[in-house]
C-alpha cells in the first residue's frame, strides 16, 4: 500500500513504530519534544527501546515542524494517555496531538489513533478535534482508524512487528487500507476489528485483565502475610497445576495497567453503570505500596530499631525492570510512606536518570558506591544489575552486614538468606 507515512508521538510506543515503517520505506517521525529530534537524530534512543543499529538503518525523519506533517497522508498518532490526580482521563496529549494532525490534513488521508483510550474517544473527542481544525468532514474528505498498541517496555521478544496488530477503520475501505499499511511490517499479521469502538475496548480489556489478576495476587499477599504464610511458595505449590495462571504479587504502576482501567470505568460510569470488580483491583493495587512500607516499619519495630531518623535504602524507582520510565511508579509511595513514619530514605536506580528523577518527584538518585549502610533494604525494582549481586551486596548496603531486607518481587531465594538478615516479602 503506497502510503506517506507520518508517526505523531515518538515516545515508547511511536518510536518502535516509526523505525519499523522506516526499515520499509521513508517515513516521517513527528514529536513536539525538541530534545528526543535531537538525539534521535543523533542516532540515540533514551527509552532503551530501539537499539542505535536499527535507528541507523531506518529511513525515519525526525522534526518537530509541523509544516513537514503535510507531506503525509496517512497519520499514525501514538502520545500518552494518562490520568489526572482524581484519577480520570487526561485526553489533552490526544486532543493537542489531533490538532496537529488537523492542521496538516488534506482530503483523502487517514489517521489512525494508537493511544490506549476508552470505547467511543477516537470518534467523539478526536474526530471533532480533526474536523475544526482541519475544515474538512469525516468520513467524506478525510478517514480515521484505531489500531491499539501492545508495546511492552523493556521486552525484547514480543515487539511491535511480532505482536499481532488489531486494526480497524470506520469503512471496510479504510479499514483495508489500514490492515494493508500495517500488514506490510508486522510480521505477525493483523486482525481486522468489527468497529473502531471494538477496538478500543479490546485494548483496555487487556490491561484490565491483567491489573484485575494481579489484584487478586496482592490481596492473596495481603491474607497470607496475616497467616504467616509464604506467598511465593504458595503460587510455586499451586503453579503445578496446568491451567493455573501465572501472576504474582508486586507493585501496579507505569502508563499500562495501573491507568487503563480507569478509562473504562470512567466511561461506565458516564452511561450509568458504576464498577465494582475492576475498581476493587484498583484500591488493592494502588494501597500495595502503603502495605509494604507499613511492613517494614513493623518489622522494624519488633527488631526494636529506632524509627525516626533510621536509614533505609531503596533499590529502583522505575514502574519496571530494565526500563528508564518514571511515570507513574509507586515505588515514590514507599518512599514518602517512610518518610511520613521518620524515616531517611537514600535512593538508587541503575537505569533511571537522575535529572528526571529530581523533576518528576524531587528525589536525588545516589549512586550505588556511594550509598551509606541503612538498618533495611527495600528491594523494590528487579533490575538485572541488582539481580546478579543476588545477596552479596547485602553485606555492604547494610549495617554490619545485618538488618532488614525487603524483596517486593521474591528474587531472592529464600533459602539462601544470610542468618543476620531479615527477609520479608509480598
Amino acid at each position: 500500500m503506497d502510503r506517506n507515512i507520518a508517526v505523531v508521538g515518538l515516545g515508547y510506543v511511536g518510536l518502535p513504530v516509526a523505525v519499523a515503517f522506516g526499515k520499509k520505506r521513508n517515513i516521517i517521525g513527528f514529536d513536539i519534544n525538541e530534545h528526543r529530534i535531537q538525539t534521535l537524530n543523533e542516532g540515540m534512543d533514551y527509552t532503551n527501546e530501539v537499539e542505535s543499529s536499527d535507528l541507523q538503518v531506518a529511513d525515519v525523519y525526525y522534526t518537530n515542524d509541523t509544516n513537514q506533517l503535510k507531506k503525509a497522508d496517512f497519520f499514525i498518532v501514538a502520545v500518552p494517555t494518562p490520568i489526572n490526580e482524581s484519577n480520570q482521563p487526561n485526553l489533552i496529549p490526544l486532543v493537542k496531538a489531533s490538532e496537529t494532525v488537523g492542521s496538516a490534513l488534506k482530503k483523502g488521508d487517514i489517521v489512525v489513533y494508537e493511544s490506549t483510550v476508552y470505547p467511543g474517544t477516537t470518534e467523539e473527542v478526536c474526530v471533532p478535534v480533526l474536523e475544526r481544525t482541519s475544515g474538512l468532514v469525516c468520513g467524506k474528505d478525510f478517514f480515521v482508524g484505531y489500531s491499539p498498541e501492545r508495546i511492552n517496555p523493556g521486552d525484547k521478544e514480543h515487539t511491535f512487528t511480532t505482536i499481532t496488530k488489531v486494526v480497524s477503520g470506520q469503512t471496510e475501505e479504510v479499514l483495508e487500507v489500514v490492515a494493508c499499511v500495517y500488514g506490510s511490517v508486522v510480521e505477525a499479521g493483523v486482525y481486522r476489528a468489527s468497529s473502531i469502538k471494538v477496538a478500543e475496548a479490546a485494548k483496555v480489556i487487556e490491561n484490565t485483565q491483567r491489573d484485575l489478576n494481579i489484584a487478586l495476587m496482592n490481596e492473596l499477599a495481603l491474607i497470607f502475610d496475616r497467616l504467616n504464610i509464604d506467598t511465593d511458595e504458595v503460587l510455586k505449590a499451586a503453579g503445578t497445576k496446568w491451567n493455573f495462571l501465572n501472576f504474582s504479587p508486586g507493585l501496579v504502576g507505569g502508563h499500562c495497567i495501573g491507568v487503563d482501567p480507569y478509562y473504562l470505568t470512567h466511561k461506565a460510569e458516564a452511561v450509568g453503570y458504576f464498577p465494582q470488580v475492576i475498581l476493587a483491583g484498583r484500591r488493592i493495587n494502588d494501597n500495595m505500596s502503603k502495605f509494604v512500607a507499613t511492613s517494614l516499619v513493623k518489622q522494624m519495630i519488633h527488631k526494636n530499631m529506632p524509627i525516626q531518623g533510621a536509614r533505609v535504602t531503596v533499590l529502583g524507582l522505575t514502574f519496571k525492570e530494565n526500563v528508564p520510565d518514571l511515570r507513574n511508579s509507586k515505588v515514590i509511595d514507599i518512599i514518602r510512606e517512610l518518610e511520613d513514619f521518620g524515616v531517611d530514605v537514600q535512593v538508587c536506580d541503575p537505569v533511571a536518570e537522575p535529572v528526571d528523577a529530581f523533576k518528576e518527584y524531587g528525589i536525588e538518585l545516589v549512586p550505588y558506591e556511594r550509598l551509606k549502610p541503612a538498618e533495611a533494604v527495600v528491594f523494590a525494582v528487579a533490575h538485572d544489575e541488582y539481580v546478579e549481586k543476588g545477596w552479596s551486596q547485602f553485606s555492604e548496603l547494610l549495617k554490619h552486614g545485618k538488618g532488614i531486607v525487603v524483596d517486593i518481587k521474591s528474587k531472592l531465594e529464600r533459602e539462601l538468606c544470610p542468618d543476620n538478615i531479615v527477609l520479608w516479602r509480598l
